[in-house]
């Protein structure tokens, strides 16, 4: 029985998976062929100001499925999980099987878990923690915060942090607070991308050579005068290299290079969140 055969057209499908691992494929053919819409849950794909360095879907496979959450934030904008969470809900309460795909664990866990309901953090703590070293925030966190972040993502780092200065309380006491899940994990059809790594490595190469063959030096080029290192967008993958470049800081091969280090890293990561998170989801072995 193929996977198509064992997927059941009503209920949601998740689809989670490292970068350039063909998730995106999976959930535009299940589209094709159960119906649904497709929900990104990839949190640089919001973004509007960054199409092809973040492998959003193109207007054509766009075209071939109803797309949601794509592209629609400003590139200047700030866009957190509690963001998207809230626009994740009228999606899963309408009446199109939502088919979520992505790469941010995050935003699948607290689908699926619940997410704490941190206030908001204020623009000028914000400020004063993208000014300070990874080791100073990780050195003043809470030893139970710690205890559950990766202490190396400067991100997580720094959003625990914010918390822990804007509050008063640490995100891990937070996170003990969660309330229901939006969609619990029963209720979907939760699918992970299981692939080899020497494989990925090679198609994340590949990929980031088709990206500059379809404009991305172009992209990097139109964002040159907004650009900000600060902004959420900048953290798009081959973002900071080519902006480099551009600024005759790097040559090409050399952006080139450190960005495809740079995503195999990250896609490193992501295979540990969820070797980690995802245990009880159904592997899709690649390739």
């Amino acid at each position: 029985m193929t996977l198509w055969q064992t997927l059941d057209a009503e209920r949601p499908v998740l689809i989670a998976g490292p970068t350039a691992s063909g998730k995106s494929a999976l959930a535009l053919e299940i589209a094709a062929r159960s119906g649904g819409v497709i929900v990104n849950a990839d949190a640089l794909q919001v973004f509007d100001n960054w199409r092809i360095l973040t492998a959003r879907p193109s207007a054509e496979e766009e075209a071939r499925a109803p797309h949601r959450l794509y592209g629609h934030i400003a590139g200047d904008a700030d866009y957190s999980v509690g963001h998207w969470l809230r626009e994740v809900a009228p999606i899963l309460a309408a009446s199109a099987r939502p088919i979520i795909v992505g790469g941010t664990g995050l935003y699948f866990s607290a689908l699926t878990e619940g997410l704490a309901e941190i206030p908001a953090t204020p623009p000028e703590i914000r400020a004063e923690a993208d000014l300070l070293p990874l080791e100073l925030m990780r050195d003043a966190l809470d030893p139970a915060s710690a205890a559950r972040l990766d202490l190396q993502n400067r991100a997580r780092v720094q959003r625990a942090w914010e918390v822990l200065r804007a509050t008063g309380r640490g995100i891990a006491a937070w996170q003990d607070d969660t309330p229901p899940p939006l969609l619990p994990l029963a209720n979907a059809q939760p699918l992970v991308m299981r692939v080899d790594r020497e494989w990925l490595n090679a198609r994340i190469a590949r990929r980031f050579d088709m990206m500059l063959e379809h404009g991305a030096l172009e992209e990097a080029r139109a964002n040159f005068a907004t650009w900000s290192p600060t902004a959420q967008s900048a953290r798009a993958i081959g973002a900071s290299e080519l902006i480099g470049h551009l600024k005759g800081e790097l040559t090409l091969d050399e952006a080139r290079t450190r960005a495809v280090i740079a995503s195999r890293q990250y896609a490193k990561r992501q295979r540990s969140w969820f070797r980690a998170r995802m245990g009880a989801w159904q592997a899709v072995e690649l390739p």
